[in-house]
């Protein structure tokens, strides 16, 4: 378990996308966020305080978070000092870049000394056991996606917090690297040895009350060429009661892949229905949570009311419209 409160290190990002990971902290933890620390140059903003390491220190941060996903997930010589700087100030670190802060010897050594804590949360920390599909106590919704990048973890999170606001039991697992940050603890799935995905998730996901929904976040896409893996690992993993069907609506294809034309939801909804069945053939579609970040209010209340219309499931943005509705299809 990762410690808060956190100070969220964004480096010299040269953009606000750059800092996506600690903006999703920031979104769904503010409590846990103490401030922010930024270099010279650095063109990402979270509206945070403007916060040192020995101010945070002062202030009891116990986390120091790189909170920013760059090209290559690498980690920039001249951020390393202040890395260190926070450990001898006694705060544990934590990054979502695919450098391991152990394998860079200032920040070993320095933590090693001070008796600090180095979360790569890219890397689990652990092994996994082969899937086994074998059926557990408990309920889950897996979100799935026509494409990455979708809002499956925006719509498992707010899924989290409509069910808690409503007295229900309801745990967001987190899969990815800003899940985690988010949540304090998960597996990246991404980062599993391919034979061991679907074990990774039934740990993730274990058996439960009854009546506990887990709210697992979804990666990928089926029918994403470079990631179909992983989605097909987490469709069995999971073994999903519920399956919400996430979408961007202005793509022209596959992100990162102008070659790959997207899938139609009905489509889409159907493979992942499928393959789900392997480890819970009783699964059924729960609705549709639709990313109209790009379209106007008129423009997505259209789109989404001809979606609901298709499909005959509850249609939803989980940011403009808020998630409310799908939680009321499980009564």
């Amino acid at each position: 378990m990762i410690e808060t409160p956190y100070l969220l290190f964004l480096g010299d990002v040269p953009d606000q996308l750059a800092a996506k990971t600690a903006q999703g902290v920031v979104h769904w933890r503010p409590e846990a966020c103490a401030g922010q620390l930024r270099l010279p140059g650095c063109k990402a903003d979270l509206g945070l305080p403007e916060l040192s390491i020995d101010a945070g220190a002062k202030a009891g941060v116990r986390t120091f978070l790189v909170g920013v996903a760059n090209a290559g997930g690498v980690l920039p010589p001249h951020w390393v000092a202040n890395i260190v700087e926070a450990i001898e100030a006694g705060m544990d670190v934590a990054s979502g870049l695919h450098v391991r802060l152990g394998d860079v010897p200032e920040i070993a050594d320095a933590a090693r000394r001070k008796g600090a804590r180095l979360h790569d949360v890219r890397h689990p920390t652990r092994t996994f056991a082969t899937g086994k599909g074998t059926k557990r106590a408990g309920k889950r919704i897996l979100a799935v996606g026509t494409d990455c990048s979708c809002g499956k973890m925006y719509t498992t999170l707010a899924l989290e917090r409509e069910m808690r606001e409503r007295g229900m039991q309801a745990d967001f697992r987190a899969t990815g690297q800003t899940g985690i940050l988010i949540t304090g603890e998960g597996v990246s799935i991404d980062a599993v040895v391919a034979d061991f995905i679907s074990g990774a998730v039934e740990w993730l996901c274990p058996a439960n009350d009854p009546d506990h929904w887990d709210l697992v976040e979804g990666q990928g896409s089926l029918f994403h060429p470079s990631f179909a893996g992983v989605s097909l690992g987490l469709l069995h993993g999971a073994q999903p009661d519920l399956l919400v069907l996430c979408h961007e609506p202005t793509r022209t294809h596959m992100r990162g892949l102008p070659h790959q034309k997207l899938p139609g939801l009905k489509e889409c909804l159907e493979r992942n229905l499928e393959a789900a069945r392997l480890t819970n053939p009783d699964v059924q579609a729960l609705g549709v949570s639709i990313n109209t970040a790009a379209l106007n209010e008129a423009a997505a209340r259209d789109y989404m009311a001809e979606v609901e219309q298709q499909l005959g499931l509850p249609t939803v943005d989980a940011f403009r419209t808020g998630v409310a509705r799908l939680v009321d299809a499980l009564s």
